[in-house]
């Protein structure tokens, strides 16, 4: 994300849960700095949400992610929660799923991501 070659599409309910799961791994403070400063990056790509898929029935929390990855035309999205391979199933929106090896290989290989 640094060097450009990565962009990321959050929205404030995104930003929340990240910021809840780094509290439970590290300390409140370093989740709100890291949250921070994703927030800060030129390639991050605030998108609001407009419409309500509820494609993920099994998780209906991992919808926000869905529905900000079909908002900002996301190249896919990076993930090995099981829940989202339902949307490998899905026609209309498409959206891609990737997981996070396949991710950090394109991105080895130099690709610029969305």
């Amino acid at each position: 994300m640094l060097a450009g070659k990565i962009c990321l599409c959050v929205n404030t309910e995104i930003l929340i849960e990240y910021e809840e799961i780094l509290s439970e791994k590290t300390t409140r403070e370093i989740a709100k700095n890291v949250v921070e400063a994703i927030a800060r990056l030129h390639t991050t790509i605030f998108q609001e949400i407009y419409v309500h898929f509820s494609l993920i029935e099994a998780d209906p929390d991992d919808n926000k992610f869905v529905d900000c990855a079909v908002a900002a035309d996301a190249e896919y999205i990076v993930t090995n929660d099981s829940h989202f391979n339902v949307l490998k199933k899905i026609d209309w929106p498409k959206i891609s799923i990737i997981t996070i090896e396949d991710f950090a290989s394109q991105i080895a290989n130099g690709s610029r991501v969305r």
